[in-house]
């Protein structure tokens, strides 16, 4: 019998699956699970639900084979193709068909075909200046208006607008053709050019159909970008002689540095070459800020595209011959450093009639800033422009690896390498930023091995690190630079090994151990010391911190993948250890950036802090360098809490928010904060399991998230997925233990607990078991978990950074899958809104690490948010 798409039948298709999904498959569509959104040409597209409330999107294709359909079917439920929700999809299909009622399928344009002759674009441009009353200053000001005037050729006769009836003649007028008039009005449209609504005297009305801009940049694009594509293309442009936009060319550009005795500042002038004539930027750019300073604030400033032309007025001895200012267009982009620099320095109270701005010598990454952007003639500070050169760009200068490294150090690794050289050269300190998994510790060991080689390492190199991480600087240290001697102060017998520092390279130990072992290490001298996971340190009053800060070191470095995970004295304190007083003490740095940033949302504040620290954090993150990382696919899966779960949660909602209300209208919200988290704390367990909260002995049943967790796991499971299953409660672990049992599911756990961490990680890895149950403090950092494909966060938290980490376990260096993410979250509870406060929570964080700047603030709006009731 002849295969028919539009006539399915079970039997011709059933052999693509498996008995069981087949089975389970009909039942679904048997309970009405499965929606067929499309069907046509052997391509469906469905979406099927699961009996806990999760909806999964399937596309599948049918192709017609010798014993039957072949079925390649894909379902984002992570079960692997031709799941139990494809076959649904099938079989209710088939119910469709067999009823008389189709889905829908797409349908096919059809294109007319025009056969005259295409006309010739002209375009026209004028303007016109007048002189207006101005309401906001109320006094009269020239204003200046621009047009574009659009007119179609046909053999040399000119027409625009559309056709008059009546009005013409084929002994007169050509045949026009309409659509491709059409055409050429759309490529000015799709320009950013739009149609006059208003008269002007910039171009005569007979001069073609009228075209305007927004502003003058859209005009300055459209001439620069624009105008020489469509001359290309063959338009004829007619550009009038009082057209404002005829630009004046910039023939160079020239920069001078006068250096102070003590080389404690330098000051510098910048300008143009036109029309052989020098010009000072200066005075004219102080002048365009003064005319709208909120355009040039550091936060607007930024958000400004570099690809933005400022057009500003010069005087030149041609100009002045034709009674008119010069015209000239320069990139904001090129300017951005120097505008950034007046207005960080000297705010609304710009110096008039200055050629010179007065800059700190630590201030000379902004020389490499412009000189990258701009083709500058110098004068003067050779020594200065050189440093700048070299803090900005650290990787410059090419670098020999020592042969005694066993590892092919990828270019970002170079890269890396190169940067802690040069910090260690201009003896800065500095944080090594980079994502998880990126090779922080392989680069470390690799700048201490060169620096051994180059006979510098003459006093070992101190690493501080959590307690949990030194079993893996142990072995990287082993596999990568086996050369270097490695000591480990831990342990009860360390006392006995302290004599024996100076006859290693590396001394590792921890954070716990530092204050307890400060005054031995006190009498030692050390050639670099680095902080690992150095947001450990985030409170610069703590023992360790205060401890690291008194070692005896030339050199200082951070390694951390999330420098900024909570608020920015996190930030202070690394650069406090790193070089004291860079950022302030600690009250005026509260005083300058952390309020006005958190609390005010104060974007300039946030720019100038960026601006600071900038230069002495090297981040690189996976989309940027780790092109042999697999695509990391994260999935949200909403689940249904039981009627006994949203009882209690209602129940447990009203008395809290009772409570917490009281509580800050007592004390406000920053004295608050205990009750409020102990609140969100019972809340949290409730989404996940009422067993949490009232230790009732109720079935797993009662928990919407369980079920809709092993009913996940089980479509995984069945496709060989390997799972990292992580939540920050150890109880709630447990309870998913005794549900993975009986179910007969292997599993190994890692807790706080745990006292033998490598021989469940090997079990892990190994295959010996494919599921991983981990806490998120004890698991989300020092563990390479390559073996997963699959990621799981039981409950979320208001966290990003503490989650990525523990994603990260699985997403790394040496991954050779697909990495899936879930989170679970609970609908319409806290969970969802806690979604909403992660992001706005990583945004500081991306102002300060990324190209972004961004503002956050917390307020109680944000606390009654998570108090509502459920599902609003």
């Amino acid at each position: 019998m002849r295969l028919r798409f539009d006539h399915l039948h079970w039997q011709d298709w059933k052999g693509s699956f498996t008995e069981r999904n087949y089975e389970r498959g009909r039942r679904y569509a048997q309970e009405g699970y499965a929606t067929v959104r499309s069907a046509a040409d052997g391509l469906v597209y469905a979406i099927c639900s699961s009996p806990s409330g999760l909806d999964y999107r399937q596309s599948i294709t049918l192709k017609p084979g010798p014993r039957g359909w072949f079925v390649d079917g894909r379902c984002t439920c992570g079960a692997g193709r031709n799941c139990k929700h494809t076959a649904a999809v099938l079989f209710e299909l088939e119910r469709l068909q067999r009823a008389g009622s189709p889905p829908p399928r797409r349908e096919a344009a059809e294109t007319a075909i025009n056969l005259v002759k295409p006309p010739k674009p002209l375009l026209v441009l004028g303007s016109h200046t007048q002189v207006d009353y101005d309401r906001q200053t109320a006094r009269m000001r020239p204003v200046t208006r621009h047009r574009a005037a659009l007119a179609f050729l046909y053999d040399g006769k000119k027409v625009f607008g559309k056709p008059v009836p009546g009005r013409s003649s084929a002994a007169t007028l050509p045949t026009r053709h309409s659509e491709a008039e059409q055409r050429l009005r759309q490529v000015l449209q799709d320009a950013g050019l739009r149609v006059a609504t208003r008269r002007s005297a910039a171009l005569p009305e007979d001069a073609g159909e009228m075209f305007e801009m927004p502003d003058d940049s859209s005009w300055l694009r459209f001439i620069e970008v624009t105008l020489p594509q469509l001359r290309e293309a063959g338009w004829q442009i007619d550009m009038r002689p009082e057209f404002a936009f005829e630009l004046t060319e910039v023939e160079n550009w020239y920069g001078e540095i006068e250096e102070a005795p003590d080389h404690e500042w330098f000051d510098l002038e910048l300008g143009i070459v036109v029309q052989g004539r020098r010009v000072s930027l200066l005075p004219i750019l102080i002048d365009l800020i003064r005319r709208d300073p909120q355009l040039f604030e550091p936060g607007a400033l930024a958000r400004r595209s570099d690809d933005e032309r400022l057009l500003l007025r010069v005087e030149s001895p041609a100009a002045r011959k034709q009674g008119r200012p010069a015209r000239i267009a320069l990139s904001l982009g090129r300017l951005k450093p120097l505008l950034a620099a007046l207005m960080e320095l000297h705010g609304h109270s710009l110096p008039a009639n200055t050629k010179q701005i007065r800059l700190s010598h630590l201030d000379a990454v902004r020389l490499a800033e412009l000189e990258e952007n701009i083709p500058l003639t110098w004068q003067g500070g050779e020594q200065l422009r050189n440093f700048a050169h070299r803090l900005r760009h650290y990787s410059a200068s090419p670098l020999h690896v020592p042969e005694s490294l066993r590892a092919e150090l990828r270019p970002y690794q170079r890269d890396g390498l190169a940067w802690l050289q040069a910090l260690r050269e201009l003896d800065v300190g500095g944080i090594l930023a980079d994502d998880m998994g990126l090779g922080k510790t392989l680069q470390t060991l690799a700048h201490i091995l060169v620096e051994k080689t180059a006979g510098r390492l003459t006093s070992p190199a101190m690493i501080v690190m959590p307690t949990s991480l030194i079993p893996n600087w142990q072995d990287e240290a082993a596999k990568f630079t086996p050369e270097l001697k490695v000591l480990a102060l831990h342990g009860t017998q360390r006392r006995n090994l302290f004599e024996r520092i100076p006859e290693h390279d590396i001394i590792l130990t921890t954070y716990a151990l530092l204050p307890r072992d400060a005054e031995q290490l006190a009498s030692f001298s050390f050639h670099l010391l680095v902080l690992d996971e150095a947001q450990s340190i985030k409170n610069a009053a703590t023992k360790a911190a205060q401890a690291a800060r008194g070692l005896n070191t030339r050199h200082r470095l951070c390694l951390t993948g999330t420098p900024l995970e909570n608020h920015l004295g996190e930030l202070w304190s690394q650069f406090h250890f790193l070089m004291p007083g860079w950022l302030g003490d600690i009250k005026d740095f509260k005083r300058d950036y952390r309020t006005p940033i958190e609390k005010n949302g104060d974007t300039q504040r946030l720019a100038q802090l960026k601006g600071r620290v900038k230069p002495f954090i090297l981040r690189r993150t996976k989309q940027r360098v780790a092109s042999e990382l697999p695509p990391k696919t994260e999935i949200v899966q909403l689940v249904e809490l039981t009627q006994p779960q949203r009882d209690l949660y209602e129940t447990v909602r009203v008395a809290l928010d009772e409570k917490v209300r009281s509580e800050i209208s007592k004390k406000g919200l920053a004295r608050s904060q205990i009750i409020v988290l102990d609140a969100l704390l019972k809340l949290r367990q409730v989404c996940c399991d009422i067993r949490l909260v009232n230790g009732n002995e109720t079935s797993a049943k009662s928990s919407g998230k369980l079920l809709g967790l092993l009913e996940l796991l089980e479509g995984l499971l069945a496709n060989g997925s390997r799972v990292l299953l992580f939540s920050q409660f150890t109880s709630m672990l447990a309870l998913i233990q005794q549900a993975l049992d009986e179910r007969r599911i292997d599993y190994v756990t890692l807790t706080g607990e745990t006292q033998d961490r490598r021989t469940p990680v090997e079990q892990f890895q190994s295959g010996e078991a494919p599921v991983f149950l981990l806490s998120l403090k004890a698991g989300g950092t020092g563990l390479n978990l390559t073996a997963a494909d699959t990621v799981i966060h039981f409950d979320p938290w208001w966290n990003p950074a503490a989650e990525s980490q523990a994603t990260d376990r699985a997403y790394r260096i040496g991954q050779d899958k697909p990495v899936f993410v879930y989170k679970l979250i609970a609908r319409g509870t806290l969970e969802e809104k806690i979604q909403q406060l992660q992001y706005e929570k990583s945004r500081i964080a991306a102002g300060i690490l990324e190209e972004n700047t961004a503002d956050w603030r917390m307020s109680e709006a944000d606390i009654e948010a998570l108090f509502t009731p459920l599902g609003k």
